[in-house]
C-alpha cells in the first residue's frame, strides 16, 4: 500500500477536536509512508489534513470536480486532479488508492465511506476501510452496520468490511492488519 484515500469534512465551524484529528491522520500516514488522496478541499478537515501532511514532507493529491475548482475550493499546493463531476471524483479517488479511511464528515463522508464498504462486500475493492470514530463520532453509524448484520442484512463474516478505530495512532495496524474479503463475484462464477 502506497496512497491512502482520507474522506473528511470541509466546514470550517467543527470543534477543534476533529480538525487536531485531521492533523494528527496527516502526521501519522506522512510518518508510515504513504501518500494522501483526498477530496481537494482548503477548509475543514480537509485543509487541515492536506495543510499538515504537505508540512510533514508528504505528497498530497486531490481530486476535485470543475464545478468546485472554479469556486476557489480547492487547495492551492496540494497536487491537483480535475474532473467532471462527484461520480468522476469518487472513482478517481477509489483507482488512486490502496485504502480509504473516513473521518469525520456530513453526508458526502458517509457516503463515500458506506460505498468502499459496498464495494468491499461486492468484491469490487479489497482495500481496507477504516472509520476513525473520534469521540464517538461514528457511533450511530457503526451501530446501524451491525444491526444490519444482526438482522440478516448481511452475513456476520461482513462485520470485516470496515475497521473502526478510535485514535489516528492505530491507524497504520488498522491499514497493516485488515482482512481481505472474498470475491463473491469470483466465488459465484467458480461455483
Amino acid at each position: 500500500m502506497k496512497k491512502i484515500c482520507v474522506y473528511c469534512g470541509s466546514s470550517k465551524k467543527v470543534d477543534e477536536k476533529f480538525l487536531e484529528s485531521a492533523r494528527e491522520t496527516a502526521k501519522v500516514l506522512v510518518k508510515g509512508g504513504y501518500e494522501v488522496v483526498y477530496g481537494g478541499g482548503s477548509i475543514g478537515l480537509m485543509g487541515a489534513l492536506a495543510d499538515t501532511a504537505l508540512e510533514e514532507g508528504g505528497k498530497v493529491i486531490g481530486i476535485i470536480p470543475g464545478f468546485m475548482e472554479e469556486l476557489e475550493w480547492g487547495h492551492k499546493k496540494a497536487t491537483m486532479i480535475n474532473v467532471t463531476d462527484m461520480h468522476a471524483r469518487k472513482a478517481k479517488m477509489f483507482e488512486m488508492s490502496d485504502g480509504v479511511i473516513a473521518l469525520a464528515g456530513g453526508c458526502g463522508t458517509f457516503e463515500e465511506i458506506l460505498e468502499a464498504i459496498t464495494w468491499r462486500r461486492l468484491g469490487l475493492f479489497n482495500g481496507p476501510a477504516v472509520i476513525l470514530n473520534t469521540d464517538g463520532y461514528y457511533d450511530h453509524l457503526i451501530k446501524q452496520l451491525e444491526l444490519s448484520v444482526e438482522e440478516k442484512f448481511m452475513n456476520d463474516v461482513h462485520k470485516d468490511l470496515w475497521i473502526e478505530i478510535t485514535q489516528p495512532e492505530e491507524i497504520l495496524d488498522a491499514l497493516k492488519n485488515y482482512v481481505e474479503m472474498d470475491n463473491p463475484l469470483k466465488s459465484a462464477a467458480v461455483k
